[in-house]
């Protein structure tokens, strides 16, 4: 099946809706403009012929495909995520066609020198011949995972327009805020009804995911000591200095510069200094929860030496939860990924089954009682301006998400 006109139709129309959220946010979802999208998939899939379709007041829209088959069968979602990630701006989306590549170098913008090629991305080597879209160098494209939306929209327009496809009835779900590790916090598992579910969230054509890592957010406050810079010695306590000395303490070894596969990592990703106070943002992550907390403990001894490098200030260290790996949550229900193979050959691709070296709201649905494995969307580099996805990895996509419909049926 070709759906990829229909597809770019979508991501297109989808991408220029700025959705960034944003993680200093206390509200939910963390930003108003999320919900312009939203307000467009409920009247979309009203408009396609969902039905109890709904837009909660968290800013979940929730919808169902009635069954096509008698009998009681297992209820099956498909889920994605309509923010785009803080890291890069969202503002002004414009995505570019790169129809049939050839191989060489996808200029993406001239002007900032933002060329992607198989040596700064060896991912792409595999997509010769594709048609791959990108944005224009300015913003990120958002193709996650507004590809996921587009590949879900477009895969229940055709099972409903097709009522002979077998398939139990079939649950639809789209949610915010799922890069700042919120998606699904006031996500209602058992009114959405289903069983299992997928989350369309995924990378490169045929990456099928069951793992993530474990994660945690990392909090470094220092409370200085301000006196003047002539009196100072023996009297000041320099806050700015003090967090930069604890930043650089962590060993090079361990940050995502120098991680690969399940090799996990502290990021300090936001520092806001001065003399008398400073603030040092990060995330902590690994595969491994033991691992995990060993990191965490290496961070608390540099943090300790600190205090007594400087026992004029006071330092503060804090370790938030954010998800954790929702592999043994998976491995109780074999059939969801046994499944979910089948689906993937059934579509003429090989599954390559990989941790995430990230989250996907499935890490959460997952110990809410939803096991929810991760499927690819056909794109990568996302977060920034060397984002892409491949239109022919999207419809590849698609024609997973009808297999599953179809192998649940069975």
């Amino acid at each position: 099946m070709d759906f990829k006109g229909r597809l770019y139709e979508r991501l297109e129309r989808y991408a220029k809706v700025d959705t960034q959220s944003d993680d200093r946010s206390q509200t939910f979802p963390s930003t108003k403009k999320q919900l312009t999208l939203l307000k467009m998939l409920s009247a979309e899939l009203k408009a396609i012929g969902a039905k109890k379709v709904k837009l909660d007041k968290y800013g979940y829209v929730t919808a169902e495909i009635p069954a096509t088959v008698k009998g009681k069968k297992p209820v099956i979602g498909f889920l994605a995520h309509v923010d785009t990630a803080p890291d890069a701006s969202g503002t002004g989306v414009k995505p570019q066609l790169h129809k049939a590549w050839k191989g060489g170098d996808i200029v993406i913008s001239r002007r900032h020198g933002v060329i992607l090629n198989v040596k700064n991305c060896p991912e792409l080597a595999s997509c010769r011949g594709e048609d791959i879209v990108t944005a224009s160098g300015d913003t990120l494209l958002g193709a996650d995972d507004k590809a996921g939306i587009a590949i879900i929209m477009t895969a229940a327009e055709h099972l409903l327009k097709h009522p002979e496809i077998p398939h139990g009835v079939l649950k639809i779900g789209f949610t915010p805020d799922e890069e700042v590790g919120q998606g699904v916090k006031y996500f209602n598992v058992k009114a959405f009804g289903a069983d299992c579910a997928y989350t369309f969230d995924g990378d490169v054509e045929g990456a099928v995911e069951e793992e993530t890592f474990n994660a945690d957010a990392v909090k470094i406050v220092v409370h200085g000591k301000s006196v003047h810079p002539g009196t100072a010695k023996g009297a000041m306590a320099n806050a700015a200095r003090i967090a930069a000395d604890i930043v650089t303490a962590w060993p090079v070894s361990m940050v995502p510069e120098t991680t690969t596969a399940r090799q996990g990592f502290i990021m300090f990703s936001d520092i806001t200094a001065g003399v008398e106070k400073a603030e040092v943002e990060g995330i902590a992550r690994e595969h491994d929860l033991k691992k995990l907390k060993a990191m965490e403990r290496r961070l608390e001894a540099i943090v300790a030496a600190a205090r007594r490098k400087y026992p004029l200030a006071k330092i503060e260290l804090s370790f938030r939860e954010q998800y954790r790996n929702m592999k043994g949550m998976i491995a109780k229900r074999p059939e969801v990924m046994r499944r979910l193979l089948a689906a993937v050959r059934k579509a003429g691709v090989k599954p390559h089954i990989k941790p995430v070296r990230g989250g996907t709201d499935g890490s959460r649905l997952s110990f809410m009682g939803l096991p929810t494995p991760n499927v690819f969307t056909g794109g990568y580099n996302y977060h920034g301006r060397y984002e892409w996805v491949s239109l022919d990895g999207m419809n590849k996509s698609a024609e997973v998400l009808l297999n599953l419909a179809r192998e649940w049926a069975e």
